[in-house]
């Protein structure tokens, strides 16, 4: 009888571990995957296969291929047994039109289902220049906040700062199950909707975002982003779960509990030195830390969860690499250790001066041969050649050496920098004489047009007028050739117009004078050189003045030489907006017409003080040209002068120049004055204004004479000056600002 209560009492036992066993663990046969996603239990994807409801996935194969994973309504990125999943989020958005309508606003929902997101791993985003973003529904309905994002343009945007401009961050509170994402705007976007016409906001994991000013333009086209879902097995504590050990969920006798920090619930985690899943039986599996880690100087032997060290016979220590490891037994041990670390100290001085000598001779020879290399394929031979053949003919480029720039401007020191813009960077240098000097450093080679590049530096060095800044030389010693200026002093034309404090002291003779100086030195490069000089980028920033207020034209980044055989050059266009000329615009024929445009457009900046393209004006006068050309339409020229110039009350030559101006702004190039006629009305004007009694109908022999002041015919003056050059690549894009920052 005794016998037969215990056989009982065993079966009663092993159907009782059986039933713990199918509860706890998922059943043969489950999916590990859903497409290319591991699906690791606690989590299943059929009846059987997760722990209990919480942990069910929807594994979708029948809208998508490969399949996509849900948790509820959200897509599942992965899971981890470290108590997390990533799952994708939507983004709230708030766009406005150019005439600051409403045209999107979308607000971002998620729900965590049974579990919690992550206060640890996310973070609340919003991003823009004019955004107000509110999140609400982490604690209940009650519950709200959220930042504010602002800035006035994109220059004050810093890469990877969330500190309020252009983005704002804020954590995320503990136990949110749900939340709504909430945004709107405090202006309509109004003046940042050029580079921001939207709004952003969102819930993201802290490393999968990063903000760039990138993002204010479109968010760079992102739809979702990755969001952090903290998961934990029931409600209860790891000590009250214990007490049911047929629903504990660590279920490998090498795993340990600890409970959720992010609402109830507890984890599992392997034991240290095992690996694996914790929730299975078995599921922990030892580390073999000997083949892993290999942490023994002598013989390593893996355990159960940990290693041991050990030497070999005649040796002493723990045998740990990181412990004092396995030294020889012996009664003169300090001696043979002393001789040990000599060896291996002269043996490692050795080593490294050997090796630093043998670098530096091999990275010398290289450098070598790479300025080598650079210098052939910049056209060195070719340059060196031209100039042997203009040797003793008049003054031309020198060719400067790396090592000569480098000195120049210690080595590219950022304090050096003068200025920066879409073709480079330019330097203020000091040369061994004493010689202040800029050095052009471009972003973009064209290796297709060397030869040209090459004969436009050649001309360009050859150009000798006191009103062009005189290229010095180059260096083709790098990959992209540094080109070296002469050195201008008082800064553009643009920084005196537009600067308040500056701008009071250009009175109406001097802008008459720089008016007439600039005619003369693009009329000279249009038709007294051997080779004409389209100048392609007239503008006020490209007018250069010195110490005396004699005008310096630069920036020949854009031009073209044009053969003395053709009349226009088609190409792809180039040059600046609010300057660019209509007709070659749309045309891309490029004539000497296009320079008068562009010259009328920066007349009438003189005379107005306003930029030629300004989004402060309404929206029909932002572009300078139109603005002026209805103003004197309308009869109300004198409105849009500048104050000064009307205080002077030289009110017959302001018209008179209006008229030029508007000469200048035809639309059809043929229309407009020869640049050699404007150079010749405005020197007549400042012959009125030296000379009241001069009459303006000079006879036509003055006039020539006037006009070869102007212009000389010998295409050299005592004057010094200069011009850069680019190579105009086919690669540029349809429109390319050009400003190299002088």
């Amino acid at each position: 009888m005794a016998s037969l209560v215990q056989l009982i009492t065993l079966l009663i036992a092993i159907f009782s571990a059986r039933a713990i066993v199918a509860i706890s663990q998922p059943n043969p046969g489950c999916p590990a995957t859903c497409g290319d996603l591991a699906i690791p239990f606690p989590f299943g994807t059929t009846d059987g296969c997760y722990l209990d409801d919480p942990f069910l996935i929807t594994c979708n194969n029948t809208h998508y291929n490969p399949p996509k994973t849900f948790y509820g309504s959200l897509q599942v990125l992965n899971i981890s047994l470290d108590g997390y999943m990533r799952v994708s989020g939507s983004i709230a958005r708030d766009c406005y039109s150019q005439s600051g309508l409403l045209v999107e606003r979308l607000r971002a929902r998620l729900t965590s289902g049974n579990f919690f997101f992550s206060n640890t791993r996310n973070k609340f985003v919003a991003i823009g220049c004019d955004t107000v973003a509110v999140v609400e529904g982490f604690l209940g309905q009650d519950n709200a906040y959220g930042c504010v994002s602002l800035c006035d343009s994109i220059g004050s945007v810093i890469n990877g700062s969330c500190s309020g401009t252009g983005c704002c961050q804020t954590s995320i509170p503990k136990g949110a199950g749900d939340y709504s994402v909430y945004i709107s705007s405090r202006r309509n976007h109004s003046k940042v909707r050029d580079f921001n016409p939207c709004g952003y906001a969102f819930v993201v994991e802290q490393e999968a975002f990063s903000f760039s000013s990138l993002d204010l333009k479109d968010l760079q086209n992102r739809s979702n982003v990755s969001v952090a879902i903290d998961w934990a097995v029931g409600n209860e504590t790891c000590e009250e779960a214990k007490i049911n050990s047929s629903s504990y969920a660590c279920q490998d006798v090498n795993s340990e509990c600890y409970n959720s920090t992010n609402g109830p619930g507890y984890r599992c985690n392997c034991l240290s030195g095992y690996e694996g899943n914790p929730y299975l039986i078995g599921g922990c599996r030892d580390i073999n830390e000997c083949e892993t880690l290999k942490p023994c100087d002598g013989t390593c032997q893996n355990l159960p969860g940990n290693f041991s060290c050990s030497c070999l016979k005649g040796y002493e220590g723990d045998g740990m690499k990181n412990g004092t490891g396995c030294q020889p037994k012996s009664q003169s041990r300090s001696a043979t250790l002393l001789n040990i670390a000599l060896g291996i100290s002269i043996g490692l001085l050795a080593l490294i001066v050997g090796s630093s000598w043998i670098y530096w001779i091999v990275k010398k020879r290289e450098l070598r041969k790479l300025r080598v290399q650079f210098f052939h394929q910049n056209g060195g031979l070719m340059f060196q050649q031209k100039l042997l053949s203009h040797e003793g003919s008049i003054e031309t480029a020198r060719i400067f050496t790396t090592e000569d720039l480098k000195k120049a401007t210690n080595n590219y020191d950022e304090n050096r920098v003068i200025g920066q813009g879409g073709f480079g960077t330019v330097y203020k240098g000091v040369l061994p004489n004493n010689r202040v000097v800029a050095i052009k450093k471009s972003k973009i080679s064209d290796q297709s047009q060397i030869e040209q590049f090459i004969n436009e530096v050649i001309v360009l060095s050859q150009i000798n007028h006191r009103n062009v800044v005189r290229l010095l030389g180059c260096c083709l010693e790098t990959e992209v050739p540094l080109l070296v200026y002469e050195f201008i002093t008082n800064g553009t034309l643009s920084d005196h117009i537009h600067d308040q404090g500056r701008g009071a002291s250009l009175s109406w003779e001097m802008r008459l004078k720089i008016a007439a100086e600039t005619a003369g030195a693009i009329a000279y490069l249009h038709s007294s050189i051997s080779l004409p000089i389209i100048h392609r980028d007239i503008k006020s920033t490209n007018i250069l003045l010195d110490d005396n207020y004699t005008t310096k034209v630069s920036d020949f980044g854009a031009s073209k030489l044009v053969p003395v055989d053709q009349a226009q050059l088609t190409t792809l266009v180039q040059g600046t907006f609010g300057y660019l000329d209509p007709e070659y615009f749309y045309s891309s024929q490029l004539t000497e017409k296009s320079d008068v445009y562009s010259f009328g457009v920066l007349l009438a900046e003189l005379l107005t003080g306003e930029k030629a393209l300004s989004f402060d004006r309404p929206e029909n006068d932002r572009n300078l040209a139109m603005y002026f050309i209805s103003s004197m339409k309308e009869k109300r020229l004198f409105q849009i002068l500048d104050d000064r110039l009307v205080k002077e009350e030289n009110f017959e030559q302001l018209e008179e120049v209006a008229k030029l101006i508007r000469r200048c702004l035809r639309v059809k190039g043929e229309e407009r004055p020869t640049m050699k006629e404007v150079a010749m009305e405005l020197e007549g004007l400042r012959a009125m204004e030296k000379h009241p009694w001069v009459n303006a109908d000079l006879y036509p022999q003055e006039t020539e004479h006037l006009l070869a002041e102007i212009v000389p015919s010998n295409g050299y003056s005592d004057g010094v000056g200069n011009t850069t050059t680019s190579y105009d690549s086919m690669k540029n894009q349809l429109i390319v600002p050009s400003d190299d920052g002088r």
